[in-house]
């Protein structure tokens, strides 16, 4: 409960930002908020600045300096401006590339984006119209820019928006030029963006910026054609690009290397802001593709495809005869399909054997087990593509939430559009073969084991839990899982020094038992969560039959089952 000395106060600086608001909306909405004296929803969206960080912004479209607005992006662009001239420096122009997807006020943000830099001198380059990340992503590279913004919030509910930052040209090394920024970029940014007093400070140009036409989308396309195998394209494709911007870029990617048996569906073909037909647009959380496996059933077809809004993430469902239904892959089935593929191609084309093949810490281990047996090195990294995608010789890398990077020479980033061309050419092949991804993975698990994984979440109202819960879990971690001593605890907040690891710091803690079972217990960096990663390892003969592999696979499904019992009881749940 505010006092009425904090009243007053609150309201002085409320007006104060009221009245350097460039949006007439959101001066309203916050006038209205003074009007109806509602100050536990002012002091909300006052509270500090919305934090830039290395996933840029992303929060709720609000008034106010704690919520996503012209306002915010105004000075998030200043300060990337500042930064940008200071670290090209005085020989040359600094070069801004500019995406935006179909989410309320994406186009609005990137327009002052291209205002403040066009204003400051930039080379400021707008893509033509709501695009995929990917493209983006793409842009920066092709363009040699040395910066570039993405307005999209992903897969966030519809009243949300963010602000996705990359860095290239000569402000980063080559690897990481056209790449997510990383500490110490974020925080270097974050203190050129505390520095703008105002917005009326900030020079905005009415134009003078270069709006590009639709080659840059013709080239990245021509690239990802350019992953085509010549192979059979006889597979019949449902798609759903959850009401993002992906549906005609998928279609058209998917066209240029022969699928034209492809079914969008319909509910949720064109871009739409509000996401109407899903609780929330992400292709993982239940009910998101229901519309599509119905689609499926009725044409008959051999595989559901479908992106995030923004479409730098790809999932797909496949008709699983154990359970005589279509289901989901996790992402590190699909993450393990994608890799043997990608590792396949590699060795196929005599590639180096320094090529690499890179997943996060708590993506499935597979990935390393595939990569040795082609002669390949694995690395993992801390979770985000911004990691994932700066690892020296990458061919392949993967994280478990449904993103994949299939073709790093072209998108330096994860790419839902590239991953679904990729994919459906292995559906494909492996069709004509008379044979399907549910038993390419039975072949994985008889050369490797049976690798399962999941998750399990503690979700906290009072985030205060969260350290509280990492600090005893840490403090005291457990001995034994699933009846198995553990034999590895590795403290991630110290960092490790392990042989192709060596992992900064990073707030979290991994088990690993006698038996293979392993468990990494970390909090979301965009949630109220504590998350827990979990995975067991059943052994199979290389020779097992389909009839042994659907046991191993009940078993391993029992024991993940326990596992999530005993990390209740670690989480306090």
């Amino acid at each position: 409960m505010l006092t009425a000395a904090e009243v007053a106060e609150l309201a002085d600086v409320v007006r104060e930002w009221i009245a350097d608001d460039p949006d007439p909306v959101t001066a309203a909405e916050l006038e209205a908020l003074l009007d109806a004296q509602d100050w536990d929803e002012l002091e909300s969206r006052f509270t500090g600045l919305l934090q830039f960080g290395t996933a840029g912004l992303r929060g709720a479209l609000a008034g106010g300096p704690a919520r996503m607005n012209r306002a915010v992006v105004i000075r998030a662009a200043k300060g990337l401006v500042d930064f940008l001239r200071e670290a090209v420096g005085t020989g040359r122009a600094p070069r801004l590339v500019i995406g935006f997807d179909a989410r309320h006020n994406s186009e609005v943000f990137a327009r002052d984006t291209a205002a403040v830099a066009t204003a400051a001198g930039l080379e400021t380059f707008l893509l033509p119209r709501p695009l995929p990340t990917p493209v983006l992503a793409f842009a920066v590279r092709h363009l040699e820019a040395d910066g570039g913004v993405m307005v999209t919030a992903s897969h966030n509910p519809p009243q949300d928006n963010g602000y996705k930052v990359y860095l290239g040209g000569e402000v980063v090394e080559e690897a990481g030029r056209g790449v997510q920024i990383v500490p110490p970029f974020d925080s270097q940014i974050a203190r050129k963006i505390a520095a703008v007093r105002a917005v009326a400070d900030v020079p905005r140009a009415e134009s003078g910026w270069t709006e590009l036409g639709e080659e840059i989308l013709e080239e990245y396309l021509t690239g990802v054609a350019g992953l085509s195998d010549g192979g059979s394209r006889d597979l019949s494709i449902v798609l759903t690009p959850l009401h993002g911007v992906g549906g005609g870029v998928v279609v058209d990617a998917l066209r240029r290397v022969g699928f034209t048996d492809v079914h969008v569906v319909p509910e949720q073909a064109e871009p739409d802001p509000e996401f109407p037909t899903v609780a929330f647009p992400n292709p993982e959380e239940p009910g998101a593709i229901d519309l599509a496996v119905g689609l499926a059933r009725e044409v008959g077809a051999d595989l559901v495809i479908a992106n995030d809004p923004d479409a730098d993430r790809c999932a797909l469902a496949v008709h699983d005869p154990r359970l005589g239904d279509w289901r989901m892959l996790h992402g590190d089935e699909l993450g393990a399909l994608l890799g043997a593929e990608v590792a396949r191609r590699v060795t196929a084309t005599g590639a180096p054997s320094s090529a690499v093949l890179a997943s996060s810490i708590v993506s499935s281990r597979l990935l390393g087990r595939i990569a040795a047996a082609a002669g390949l090195e694995h690395r993992q990294t801390l979770t985000g593509f911004k990691w994932i995608a700066r690892v020296p010789g990458i061919a392949f890398g993967y994280e478990e939430a449904i993103g994949y990077c299939v073709a790093p020479e072209l998108v330096r980033d994860k790419d839902g559009v590239s991953a679904a061309v990729v994919a459906a050419q292995l559906a494909s092949r492996l069709k004509a073969e008379g044979r399907t991804l549910v038993d390419a993975l039975d072949d994985l698990a008889r050369r490797h084991g049976l690798y399962l994984t999941d998750q399990l979440s503690a979700r906290f109202t009072d985030l205060a839990q969260i350290g509280a819960t990492m600090a005893r879990v840490l403090g005291s971690p457990p001995t034994t899982l699933l009846g198995s001593p553990v034999v590895e605890a590795v403290d991630l907040t110290l960092g490790t020094d392990e042989e192709r690891l060596g992992l900064p710091p990073t707030e979290g803690l991994r088990l690993v038992a006698e038996d293979g079972t392993r468990v990494i217990i970390r909090p979301s960096g965009t949630e109220p969560k504590v998350k827990s990663y979990l995975e067991v390892v059943q052994p199979l003969d290389p020779d097992a039959s389909d009839d042994d592999v659907t046991t191993a696979r009940a078993t391993a499904r029992s024991r993940l089952e326990a596992l999530k019992d005993e990390l209740r009881g670690v989480l306090g749940l």
